[in-house]
C-alpha cells in the first residue's frame, strides 16, 4: 500500500496547526451567547476583568470601564453578584479610584495653577457619594445588631473615660512633683 501525500498548501507550516479547542473563557461564570448579543457585545476578551478593574480605578466609572474592557455594564454587574472574589477586587479597585481623586482634588487646591481646570464641587460631591457608599455596604456586612453597636459604642466610650482618668491622675502626679521637688 503507499501512502498518499498531503496536498500542497500555500504555508507549509498550516497543516501543522490544530484548532485550539474552545473552553469557557470565564470560570464560575457562564454568559449565553443570547445575552452576549442582547447586551451588544462581541467576542469576549479573556482578560476583560484586568481591563474593567484598571479602568474603573483611573476612572471609578463603570460604564466609562466596561467600554474599555469591551464589555457591556450588565455583564460587570453581573459577574460581581455571581463571584465574590471579583466583587472584592471591584471595591478595592473604587476605593483606589476614589483615592486617587482625592490626591488630584488636594493637588489641584493646592497647586494654584489657573491653567489647570476641574470642576471641585462635583469631585467633591463625588467623594461624599463614595463615602456613604462604603459606609452603607459595611453596615450591610455587620451582621451585629442594633443594641449590640450601641453597646460596643458604649464599651469604646468607657474605655476612653478610663484611659482619660488615667492621664488625669498621671498629669495631676507629675504637675505635684514638679510643685514639691523636696516632698520626695
Amino acid at each position: 500500500m503507499s501512502k498518499a501525500s498531503p496536498a500542497p498548501c500555500e504555508d507549509p507550516c498550516a497543516s501543522s496547526i490544530q484548532p485550539r479547542k474552545t473552553r469557557p473563557r470565564n470560570k464560575g461564570t457562564t454568559i449565553p451567547k443570547a445575552i452576549r448579543d442582547q447586551d451588544g457585545e462581541g467576542p469576549l476578551n479573556k482578560h476583560w476583568r484586568t481591563y474593567f478593574l484598571t479602568a474603573l480605578i483611573e476612572t471609578s466609572n463603570v460604564t466609562a470601564s466596561a467600554e474599555k474592557a469591551g464589555i457591556s455594564p450588565s455583564r460587570a454587574y453581573r459577574v460581581r453578584s455571581e463571584d465574590g472574589n471579583f466583587a472584592a477586587q471591584w471595591r478595592v479597585a473604587l476605593r483606589e479610584g476614589y483615592d486617587n481623586l482625592e490626591m488630584e482634588l488636594l493637588g489641584y487646591l493646592r497647586s494654584g495653577d489657573p491653567a489647570r481646570k476641574m470642576d471641585v464641587a462635583n469631585g467633591i460631591r463625588l467623594l461624599s457619594q463614595h463615602r456613604e457608599s462604603v459606609a452603607h455596604d459595611r453596615a450591610l456586612e455587620d451582621n451585629r445588631s442594633e443594641r449590640e453597636v450601641l453597646e460596643s459604642i458604649d464599651a469604646m466610650i468607657d474605655e476612653m473615660r478610663t484611659r482619660a482618668a488615667a492621664n488625669a491622675a498621671i498629669l495631676a502626679e507629675t504637675e505635684t512633683k514638679a510643685a514639691h521637688p523636696d516632698a520626695q
